[in-house]
């Protein structure tokens, strides 16, 4: 039956297939870097963290008397051309320093609710805007689900939340992963990520390129090991994905991308994991697809479509 030990600050996860820690002090949100260890192959996430989340932003160049500190930067390899601006901040991973959680242990799984309100507003926005991250660990499966949920202070036309799916990739000139893999790309080698190049140039996913993909997975082959690949279970809730090269392999992730008001909510339920194969991955999301959120009580949790 799966467990959560408090270590300091980590809360320890073990379940009968993997080994897994949350951070909450520092470098918060999502499962900590190096922790999410698979207990069949001794593999291990090989990046900054999973599901790691950021801040709030929507879509469009920044009004040219925005000031200097509230400006999102663009034109370049770390984003591209690709024009956005900051809605709340700070970015929760590096900046919100401690996070309140919950523990659920119930009868074969674990659970932590995580969560954080928002402090600063870029204008004429105020802050408030309310984030959480439930992350569940099952017994007798090799992955974990999330759902991150955003309740906006804010009336904004197309309101984003930026995050990490599955996790960055680390590696030097491809020494520690085989190859990547997009649902709306396809298999590509590690060859492909040589060098650096911006998001906009390749294997950018847009929602409004359309189409919606059927199902939508990413992710990547640990050199000499499993796949590790992460889903959202409603793929019309995904805006914008990035897998570009920036000194690592990035993939920042935006779910929403509509209209909210005071008070509304969003959000999307992702399941990231170890896989033997990318068919063995599909075949787990035709199971659990559509989901839209996660209920957890005592006694058990489940998947909301």
């Amino acid at each position: 039956m799966p467990r959560v030990r408090k270590d300091g600050s980590l809360l320890v996860i073990e379940t009968d297939c993997y080994h897994a820690a949350i951070a909450t002090e520092d470098y918060v949100s999502g499962v900590q870097a190096g922790s999410f260890r698979d207990k069949e192959s001794g593999a291990h996430d090989l990046g900054f963290g999973l599901m790691v989340v950021d801040f709030l932003l929507g879509p469009g160049a920044d009004e040219p008397n925005t000031p200097e500190q509230w400006r999102y930067h663009f034109g370049d390899l770390f984003h591209g051309h690709i024009p956005k601006r900051y809605v709340e901040l700070p970015q929760i991973c590096t900046q919100a320093g401690r996070l309140a959680y919950e523990v659920t242990e119930g009868t074969g799984f674990a659970a932590v609710r995580q969560w954080f309100t928002w402090t600063q507003a870029r204008p004429p926005y105020r802050p408030g805007s309310t984030w959480e991250q439930c992350l569940v660990f099952p017994d007798g499966v090799r992955w974990f689900a999330c759902y991150d949920r955003v309740t906006s202070a804010n009336a904004v036309d197309a309101l984003l939340l930026r995050m990490d799916m599955p996790g960055h990739l680390q590696h030097e000139s491809g020494d520690t992963f085989e190859e990547v893999y997009t649902s709306w790309v396809g298999r590509l080698p590690a060859a492909a990520f040589a060098q650096d190049f911006p998001p906009d140039r390749c294997y950018l996913y847009r929602r409004e390129d359309g189409p919606i993909p059927t199902r939508f997975i990413k992710g990547y082959k640990i050199a000499g090991g499993p796949w590790l690949l992460g889903m959202c279970l409603e793929p019309g809730m995904v805006y914008e994905s990035w897998c570009h090269q920036r000194g690592y392999v990035c993939m920042i992730h935006e779910i929403g991308g509509r209209p909210v008001k005071p008070g509304q909510s969003f959000g999307a339920v992702h399941l990231v994991g170890f896989f033997d194969s990318i068919e063995e991955a599909e075949t787990l999301f035709d199971r659990c697809a559509p989901a839209r959120a996660v209920h957890v009580t005592r006694q058990k949790w489940r998947l909301v479509a």
